[in-house]
């Protein structure tokens, strides 16, 4: 086994609508919107789930145990680069659009969707768009906060069935 280079090898593509998130189509993702493209190298942030403790400790207990409770996503946000003339991305992911986040990990970005390809598919919905101060060096940005509206797939595979 080799460890896997994160450069190039995210895909993540606002897809409006997925019928079974644990088994997206290959034309119902080549119906979204390509997004990593725009995004900062630091652009997919929150998509990492945190776990409540559930304390399951008895009043005979001598220590404490825990076990695995809810899952959660937090602070969940897309940071894109604004593009001069018409930007379709900036324009779509407005404040209570329901869309889903769909995330390819370890392959070329560049490839297309194909199916069993392993994703990560997050039902959301857009918060309101803030438009990030300028800075020296820097391409002018916006973040849009994604709230997790559905429980996400995380191993979901795609397929070819309509």
């Amino acid at each position: 086994m080799s460890d896997i280079i994160t450069d190039g090898k995210t895909k993540v593509w606002e897809v409006p609508a997925i019928a079974d998130v644990t088994a997206p189509t290959v034309t119902e993702l080549d119906a979204g919107q390509q997004l990593e493209n725009r995004m900062t190298p630091d652009g997919l942030a929150g998509f990492e789930p945190e776990t409540a403790d559930v304390d399951n400790t008895a009043l005979s207990s001598t220590f404490d145990t825990r076990l695995p409770g809810r899952a959660s996503w937090s602070n969940t946000q897309l940071i894109l680069k604004k593009q001069s003339g018409t930007d379709e991305v900036y324009d779509t992911l407005v404040r209570d659009y329901d869309t889903h986040i769909v995330v390819r990990r370890g392959t070329n970005a560049s490839d297309a969707w194909a199916a069993d390809d392993e994703v990560e598919v997050y039902p959301v919905r857009c918060g309101q768009v803030s438009n990030n101060p300028p800075e020296a060096n820097s391409v002018q940005r916006y973040t849009v906060p994604v709230k997790v509206t559905g429980d996400p797939e995380i191993r979901a595979v795609v397929t070819t069935a309509a």
